[in-house]
């Protein structure tokens, strides 16, 4: 396991490089959501060394850059909860069906995934995120078929190569068609196999220190597609090695009446049986909570990760969240996998659940621009356990923060800033700092060709479309 710093890290910042960036109204999603019309930020090395109104102080030393945000909207970098990378080369397909029924339609391809399309995959999925001003991405990797090669190793490779901060939550099944799950049965593990998997890892990719790059959480897939066992293990597993855990909660009806059947409980009494409810957890979508889950969910500070989009493509609904805010559960947001969300962004999805939530019980009062920009911040840093690191624009915290453009015609007429961002069309990203390097410069990556990018993920799709039609 990567060493965990005894300290945060933090370096002499008279010595190190600079860059200050000026004249740009500034959201930084702290605790009083404090906000400057017209601000500054100095990052030294890769942290923020401060945030202010009007002009950056005289005299600084090392500054190697500075930046006109004229025109601009300063936030922290966008931060995704739940995605499933692999599906970047699997979407446009099935696209009329529920989840159950959808999942039977892709698992027969989904199983015949292997070490280049998952890292093509990847590095689509990585891309089109970053280039949206996501600078923590995390990736809920389950599928695991025989003889596919180090698919671990080549998602971790590819979010190093853009140089975004990057969770791995690596899945398990073990469930298969014989044991009543619907993927192949090649394509699960044993449960012993998939313990043991994981904890290698963590063991080799899991970094616990303040300015980590790359962490590893522990993830069986859902409660219809792993073993009792493999839940209860895992659970285990994560506490002994101190890293969080993920999996998927109360996404549709189908599978509450699943638990309810094999269990003689709904999902979250069976989550909480096997130990999978607590501050270093959290599910993805959560659609289907009655009031006693939520009380469970904020008493224990379990997280949720809203997927607003991918919930509204598979007709699975509209989740509780104005309710789950007022509870104290943390939420974040989250992409999903892209066959069941081709945009593949999370800065659409700041819109799409405040739009989503609004034809929800609460109406206009479910969410406004703010509690959206949160959700997808600061919301998501709590749900990866990394409030005290990222997720807001704080003196001491790590340099993760997007300048978006809102001065074109798309935007220009909105005078709130943070109204822009949200109800408006999805805003340039002009720059975005990762650990206080920029990854994307005016719309573009700067760490990877985005067109060998394209060709790659067009032909390993239409390679695993190929494989997969000679089943």
């Amino acid at each position: 396991m990567a060493p965990s710093a005894a300290h945060d890290g933090a370096t002499d910042s008279s010595a190190v490089e600079r860059i200050v960036i000026e004249n740009c109204a500034i959201a930084t999603v702290d605790a009083g959501d404090t906000e400057y019309a017209s601000g500054h930020i100095v990052v030294a090395g890769n942290r923020i060394e401060s945030v202010g109104a009007g002009p950056a102080p005289q005299g600084l030393g090392h500054v190697v850059r500075r930046v006109d945000g004229t025109g601009h909207l300063a936030t922290p970098g966008l931060i995704n909860t739940h995605h499933h990378f692999y599906q970047w080369i699997t979407r446009g397909l099935a696209t009329d069906h529920n989840l159950f029924n959808w999942l039977v339609a892709l698992y027969p391809t989904w199983a015949r995934i292997d070490e280049p399309m998952v890292r093509a995959a990847a590095q689509g999925s990585l891309a089109m995120m970053a280039r949206g001003g996501v600078t923590t991405a995390m990736d809920h990797h389950y599928v695991h078929p025989q003889g596919s090669g180090d698919l671990s190793g080549a998602i971790i490779g590819a979010a190093r190569e853009m140089g975004v901060r990057f969770t791995l939550a690596r899945g398990s099944m073990d469930r298969g068609t014989s044991d009543g799950g619907l993927p192949p049965d090649f394509a699960v593990e044993s449960l012993e196999g998939a313990l043991a998997a994981t904890e290698e890892t963590v063991d080799k990719h899991h970094d616990a220190s303040f300015d980590a790059m790359t962490q590893v959480a522990v993830a069986p897939c859902s409660p219809f597609s792993v073993s009792t066992e493999l839940l209860r293990q895992g659970a285990e597993l994560a506490r002994r090695k101190g890293v969080r855990l993920h999996t998927h909660g109360s996404e549709t009806v189908e599978e509450e009446e699943f638990c309810k059947e094999l269990f003689g409980m709904g999902p979250t009494d069976y989550f909480e049986s096997t130990g999978w409810l607590g501050e270093d957890v959290w599910m993805a979508h959560c659609v289907h909570m009655n009031d006693s889950d939520i009380e469970a969910f904020a008493r224990t500070r379990t997280g949720v990760a809203h997927c607003p989009s991918s919930n509204a493509r598979l007709a699975a609904g509209i989740a509780r969240v104005p309710d789950m805010l007022k509870a104290g559960v943390p939420v974040g947001l989250g992409v999903d996998g892209t066959a069941s969300n081709e945009s593949g962004e999370l800065h659409t999805e700041l819109r799409n659940a405040l739009l989503i939530n609004r034809l929800g019980a609460h109406r206009e009062a479910a969410l406004n621009a703010r509690q959206a920009l949160r959700l997808g911040t600061y919301g998501g840093a709590q749900v990866l356990g990394r409030a005290t690191q990222i997720g807001s624009l704080e003196s001491g915290k790590l340099a993760d923060l997007v300048l978006w453009k809102l001065d074109t015609l798309a935007h220009s007429s909105i005078a709130d800033p943070v109204v822009a961002l949200v109800f408006g069309a999805a805003a340039p990203v002009s720059l975005s700092l990762v650990d206080g390097k920029p990854v994307v410069e005016n719309s573009r990556l700067t760490t990877v060709d985005e067109d060998a990018i394209a060709r790659s993920t067009r032909d390993e799709a239409q390679r695993l479309a190929r494989i997969a039609a000679r089943g």
